[in-house]
């Protein structure tokens, strides 16, 4: 290690007279290596690591100074699962796309999984509100098709066909598709179309489930009927999910944390732990402690959204 960078992670100070001089007694090493302990827990990775991230979308804008999100910083431990919520328009998917790898960013790093981010990860899963199965292949099949396309599964796809074919039968059963596997998704409700492109971006076993709006477009019965199918899945397999939603009670409901971003440009503005004992079933949504929890998110959003001088009474 560099003399500089050893004094960093020592917290040691660059004059130190005795540092590289004095003799290392038994006491003064046990030290050390006490305090290289301490500097190494400090500097663990997280698995979804934002640091000063900003966005604009092309030159032209950035050389303007208009930016889609400013100074995201953000980290996430492994297994978590967090939720981004905010205003139309704040930036929440791309927030995704950052995460994905779908669009680099203007100043800042992302590393996941320990790695910096330099193009579309494969280590993800992604669902969104519009199911998109292909009407022509069959349940079973729109659940196989990363296997068939994502190394290193393509290239062994033949030769372990009836291994992923389990896998994914196995997959639709956890959610409640057992006995529809041969069914096109014509022949589904919109419930049972989302729950087959959950297990889609499942079946290659993502470190990383990203959820963008994935039950906006469903009633209320089915909406929650899934929250819990995605809290089992995430329970049992212990997969990050970073789920982008406008649905305050969903995010209570799901995550460790939420996230709350502000009006474009996009920052992250409050950070909520979510204190609810873990398993969550849906009773806690009608204790005063849960919508205590919502109310504070909703004040937080509806601030940002309430025109200048309405909360002071000063004219506009």
């Amino acid at each position: 290690m560099a003399l500089g960078a050893t004094r960093r992670a020592l917290s040691l100070p660059a004059d130190d007279p005795t540092h590289g001089t004095a003799p290392i007694g038994p006491r003064c090493g046990r030290d050390i290596h006490h305090q290289r302990q301490a500097a190494a827990r400090c500097t663990m990775t997280h698995f979804v690591d934002f640091q000063n991230v900003w966005l604009a979308y092309n030159k032209q804008l950035l050389a303007m100074g208009h930016f889609a999100v400013e100074d995201i910083t953000l980290q996430m431990d492994e297994g978590e699962f967090i939720a981004i919520v905010g205003p139309s328009g704040c930036g929440k998917s791309t927030f995704m796309k950052l995460t994905t790898g779908l669009n680099m960013p203007s100043k800042g790093t992302i590393r996941i999984d320990g790695q910096p981010v330099t193009g579309p990860l494969k280590i993800s899963g992604m669902a969104f509100q519009a199911p998109s199965l292909l009407p022509w292949r069959s349940t079973l099949d729109n659940v196989l098709l990363p296997l068939e396309i994502v190394e290193p599964y393509r290239s062994s796809f033949r030769a372990k066909r009836d291994e992923y074919v389990a896998k994914a039968r196995k997959l639709l059963q956890s959610v409640g598709l057992g006995g529809y596997e041969d069914k096109y998704p014509w022949q589904l409700s919109g419930g049972m179309q989302q729950r087959a492109s959950i297990c889609r971006a499942l079946v290659h076993e993502p470190k990383m489930l990203l959820l963008d709006e994935p039950f906006g477009a469903l009633d209320a019965f089915t909406r929650e009927e899934l929250w819990c199918a995605m809290r089992d899945l995430q329970a049992a397999q212990k997969f990050n999910v970073i789920l982008v939603t406008h649905d305050l009670r969903e995010s209570v409901f799901l995550a460790d944390t939420v996230y709350v971003m502000s009006k474009s440009p996009g920052r992250i503005v409050v950070k909520r732990d979510i204190d609810l004992p873990r398993p969550r079933d849906l009773e806690v949504t009608y204790t005063p402690q849960f919508i205590d929890i919502v109310h504070e998110l909703r004040g937080h959003i509806g601030a940002m959204r309430q025109p200048v001088g309405v909360a002071t009474g000063v004219p506009q």
